[in-house]
């Protein structure tokens, strides 16, 4: 178990990172420049973080989640389609407030190499999604709702933070997210033959409760209902 005072160190890097990332981007973040900001030595910050690309996944994970608990209030509406909505536009004003911080998270992309930050906030889209479809809701399977929003709503934040703020397009943002969300949202007017998929979206959100069948039928089950759902 960490003590105090490795607690208290680690926090102080990260606050004396976080600063330093904000004033002078990346390229601030040399191991020499964070230790003297925070008053260290350079043996503590690699017994904390073993290296520097543990040091930056850990300040991408502070700013997300100082981020986050300013955003406690967000909570939910009751209504998962547009809990999906707010999720969205949170996920655009702070990748936007927090360029710097974002870039980290989702700049240095590579196939198996994931920053925790980038997985938490995976894992909170995809509750978010499967609210969705438990509500009945989803045309696509979870997973492909989850990653059509994750792709897109990166794309968008990345594409602004690479436009001068003069030259931003104010609607980009609410234009991907409603083209995203008719893509993978069933209407409530379509025929009831339609909702064949959704249904067996939703079946499927909810198998894992259904202790009535053994792994090895839940297993089957899901196929036969992933099927259905992206046929």
């Amino acid at each position: 178990m960490a003590t105090k005072t490795a607690v208290d160190t680690r926090e102080r890097i990260l606050e004396a990172a976080a600063a330093l990332l904000a004033a002078e981007g990346r390229d601030g973040l040399s191991t020499r420049a964070v230790s003297a900001a925070a008053g260290v030595q350079p043996p503590a910050l690699y017994r904390l973080f073993g290296d520097k690309d543990g040091l930056l996944d850990a300040v991408a994970a502070y700013g997300f989640d100082e981020y986050l608990t300013s955003k406690k209030a967000l909570g939910t509406t009751g209504d998962a389609v547009e809990d999906l909505r707010r999720g969205w536009d949170l996920h655009i004003e702070f990748g936007l407030s927090r360029p710097e911080f974002y870039v980290l998270m989702y700049g240095d992309a590579r196939p198996g190499r994931t920053s925790p930050a980038a997985r938490e906030a995976e894992a909170m889209l995809r509750s978010m999604v499967e609210r969705v479809a438990a509500a009945g809701r989803l045309r696509v399977s979870v997973e492909r709702a989850a990653r059509l929003v994750h792709a897109t709503g990166m794309g968008v934040v990345l594409s602004l933070i690479a436009t001068r703020v003069a030259d931003r397009d104010p609607e980009l943002s609410e234009t991907a997210r409603e083209t995203v969300l008719t893509r993978i949202l069933t209407g409530s007017e379509e025929p009831s033959g339609s909702k064949l998929p959704e249904r067996a979206i939703a079946l499927q959100a909810g198998l894992e409760g259904a202790t009535a069948l053994t792994e090895a039928e839940r297993v089957l089950m899901r196929e036969w209902l992933n099927r259905i759902a992206n046929a």
